[in-house]
């Protein structure tokens, strides 16, 4: 009985040592989210003005360092808030990711605003970063044909004619 007692500590401990090792080499889950815009004052960034696109598609895409070849690609669709939410599994720290705009739904908001068609996430464990969960920049297409408010909007940004 004295004995079991005194081997109790090292079960224990033996325990804890096998759980922790089994969450350091467990496949890490990643969730990548962001949001899809439609720039309607063709200004390149998010105003107050803007508006969030519902069904947006956009692609996760994860190609090898060095040959370039894709490795992963994940498909989103963006909720009501334009939102998108992508889970990847395993490392990928060998690999370039980006979230690329693949679709609008919205007619006179499908050009791609070349300079806002993609963002870089960084999906490897031993990144230094503690969550999971990966933001990605704002994604944009831009408006066919800008608001009639814009021209004031974007003076408030400094942005407007400078005469």
């Amino acid at each position: 009985m004295a004995r079991g007692l005194l081997l109790l500590p090292v079960f224990v401990a033996l325990y804890f040592a096998v759980t922790a090792i089994a969450r350091a080499v467990s496949t890490p889950e990643f969730i990548v989210t962001g949001r899809v815009y439609c720039d309607t004052c063709r200004a390149g960034f998010e105003t107050s003005a803007t508006e969030y696109i519902e069904g947006a598609k956009v692609r996760l895409e994860c190609k090898h360092f060095d040959s370039g070849a894709v490795e992963h690609s994940v498909d989103g669709v963006t909720d009501k808030t334009g939102t998108y939410s992508i889970k990847l599994e395993d490392n990928h720290e060998e690999e370039i990711c980006e979230v690329v705009l693949v679709e609008s739904p919205v007619a006179g908001c499908s050009e791609v605003d070349a300079a806002r068609n993609r963002a870089r996430v960084l999906l490897a464990q031993d990144s230094g970063l503690a969550s999971r969960l990966r933001y990605a920049n704002p994604l944009g297409y831009l408006k066919a044909t800008p608001l009639h408010i814009c021209g004031a909007l974007l003076k408030k940004y400094a942005l407007g004619d400078d005469k």
